[in-house]
């Protein structure tokens, strides 16, 4: 489905950098998109690319569920709603203060879990990903080259540029999918209309809330690779002249000056404006959208089966162990 809607994501890649301003952005990005070929935004995708792919869309509510209940058990609180318990009624309130469900220290363990989580299963996502999302907005050709010049050691390289942006994003959205739409729902969503439907249409609608916040880390994260290519912080990466990219120097991208020099030029809309909001929803909406009612109705349909392999290779493996002296060998 990514691949298949290169089109809209390169759209919404330009629509969120410097390289459109002014008036008919959306134009503007289109033209860009296709300047040199019907085809073109399917030739920047790469074995990287459908690596990170695979892992965002299969393994990365594993990956938060994983976080949430280590820290969860580290901890002593209750991990985030999850599965049918979506669907029960809430909780009655606390009718004593002092219960521990209200003890200010479990609340702030419960907030600081609840805070740690998304991240790392944001940054998580954006150290599988970042890399794979530059190269489709450079090119390969032209990543590599940017590569060559600002000789990253090995761990820079594999996270990319404009990591940090990148990882913000993904924390935004990560809290929007796996923490405020399955607390929101389970709390406060009409206990008579909820169903599986209902869980979908919710994440698809709070999905277009987290990315109005979300937009504006993609805005600057394009902005900051734009910053990383030209001296000037302009120009536009994919339309530059053979004679310009002779002479480009590619640079470590210094947050502040991105910031100042896209609020000097663009003010408020260099962030945020309703056809950059747009152009986000149409790239991924029906796929990161869906991610709450797949998290909490699909995923939890295998969860008891691969349970069950890891816990008969776990045992297995300890039994046979067990089976064996000091030496390795054979008790009989």
């Amino acid at each position: 489905m990514r691949f298949v809607g290169m089109p809209l994501e390169k759209i919404a890649l330009f629509m969120n950098s410097s390289q459109v301003s002014g008036k008919h952005q959306f134009a503007q990005s289109i033209k860009l998109t296709f300047q040199k070929g019907v085809l073109s935004p399917y030739r920047v995708v790469g074995p990287a690319s459908l690596v990170a792919w695979f892992m965002q869309y299969s393994v990365m509510g594993l990956a938060f569920q994983f976080f949430d209940h280590a820290l969860s058990k580290a901890l002593g609180v209750a991990p985030v709603y999850y599965g049918d318990e979506l669907m029960e009624p809430p909780p009655p309130p606390s009718s004593s203060l002092s219960n521990q469900d209200h003890d200010a220290t479990h609340q702030i363990k419960s907030i600081t879990k609840t805070i740690l989580a998304p991240i790392l299963a944001g940054s998580l996502e954006s150290t599988v990903a970042n890399r794979a999302e530059v190269q489709r907005y450079y090119g390969p050709t032209k990543l590599a080259t940017i590569e060559s010049h600002l000789k990253w050691n090995p761990a820079a390289r594999f996270c990319g540029p404009a990591f940090l942006s990148n990882a913000m994003r993904n924390v935004i959205m990560c809290n929007t999918s796996f923490i405020l739409t399955p607390i929101t729902y389970k709390l406060y969503y009409p206990q008579e209309k909820k169903s599986q439907g209902s869980l979908f249409w919710f994440g698809m609608g709070m999905n277009f809330a987290g990315n109005a916040v979300a937009i504006t880390q993609q805005a600057l994260w394009g902005r900051g690779l734009d910053y990383a290519v030209y001296a000037d912080g302009a120009g536009a990466a994919a339309s530059s002249s053979a004679a310009s990219s002779a002479t480009q120097v590619a640079r470590n991208i210094s947050y502040s000056q991105v910031i100042k020099s896209s609020f000097q030029k663009d003010g408020l809309a260099a962030f945020f404006t309703v056809p950059k909001w747009a152009s986000r929803i149409l790239m991924n909406a029906p796929v990161q959208g869906s991610l709450p009612w797949f998290y909490n109705n699909v995923l939890p349909l295998g969860e008891d089966s691969v349970l069950g392999v890891v816990r008969t290779l776990y045992y297995g493996k300890k039994n046979e162990n067990d089976g064996k002296n000091e030496n390795g060998c054979a008790i009989s």
